[in-house]
């Protein structure tokens, strides 16, 4: 009977070992990096709060970044898995820095702002212009100033990060800049009779500006095909419950959910159904074709390559 208990004892503590094996294994850890706006935070709010992670068999540690530009530099060091990027941003993956793995949003938050009395683009000549390198503010920004008949050496371009811009801004420190949505709220608080010169819809005609997220370019397969999975399950929780989701962005990034709904409104939310069809139809490879061409001209790109070569439709829609 002695032996028959410790074999038995021996038995269970096997089977417990086993268990705790398969399930380590069955949870996969993810570093996942995000901006903390309504574009870059809510799919990681809505997955955080339906525990989609779980579901796919994934466990997340989230880091918030600043910009895009910075979330790749993680991924080249090896610190990040995955995470977002602006539409200004799209050269780093379109050099080979990293993966797209999904579309996320289209974006009409950037802006050209301007200090109260410049009311024309033409006025920024000689002006001091701060600007986040590598992202969508030096998009919108080299894209006016194209629209205007300047060039970057027309202007005191002032390299800055997004806090320093919001301080700069404010104190007068500098003229004007190239920057975005929901920080530019934050500064009209401070500047209500700052004066946008620019923004994002003024050149939909030829251009559009998806927001995405990439991949590292070493992470396998397999667990970026669990990324987008609950990724697209995001989206589309993101489309039936938009109220919902506000309140969880809110909660998220420690925002009122005014401002939320505010932001939100900058940008029309794509979900996995359009994005399927923009895949079919080639409207994705169309964007970032025209992307390649602005990146290529600014200087960003040598030549612009097949937008198949970063992003792969196929496995986002499979």
């Amino acid at each position: 009977m002695r032996r028959r208990a410790l074999l038995s004892a021996a038995l269970l503590t096997g089977l417990a070992a086993c268990g705790k094996d398969q399930g380590e294994k069955s949870s996969e850890k993810v570093t996942f990096g995000y901006i903390a706006d309504f574009n870059g935070a809510s799919l990681l709010a809505v997955a955080n709060d339906q525990k989609l992670w779980a579901k796919y068999g994934l466990e997340v540690s989230a880091k918030v970044f600043t910009n895009g530009p910075l979330q790749i530099t993680a991924m080249q060091a090896g610190d990040l898995d995955y995470g977002y990027i602006g539409p200004g941003a799209a050269w780093l993956p379109a050099s080979g820095k990293a993966k797209i793995i999904a579309l996320n949003s289209l974006g009409n938050a950037d802006r050209v702002i301007g200090q109260a009395g410049i009311t024309d683009l033409s006025q920024l000549r000689g002006k001091k212009v701060g600007v986040p390198e590598g992202t969508s503010g030096d998009m919108i920004l080299t894209l006016a100033l194209k629209k205007a008949g300047l060039t970057n050496a027309d202007i005191k371009r002032t390299p800055m990060d997004a806090a320093t811009i919001v301080a700069a801004f404010s104190s007068g420190q500098i003229d004007a800049a190239g920057f975005w949505y929901p920080a530019i709220a934050t500064i009209k608080t401070r500047k209500p009779d700052l004066v946008e010169l620019a923004k994002d819809a003024d050149f939909a005609d030829t251009m559009a500006f998806p927001t995405a997220f990439v991949g590292r370019n070493e992470v396998a397969a397999d667990k970026t095909t669990k990324v987008i999975q609950v990724l697209r399950d995001a989206m589309d929780y993101r489309a039936a419950h938009p109220d919902e989701t506000v309140k969880l962005v809110a909660a998220l990034n420690k925002q009122s959910e005014d401002a939320v709904k505010a932001d939100a409104a900058n940008s029309r939310m794509l979900d996995s159904k359009t994005l399927d069809g923009y895949t079919a139809d080639g409207t994705i490879t169309k964007w970032l074709t025209a992307m390649g061409e602005y990146f290529v001209g600014a200087g960003k790109l040598p030549s612009n390559p097949d937008p198949a070569t970063y992003y792969s439709g196929a496995g986002f829609t499979k």
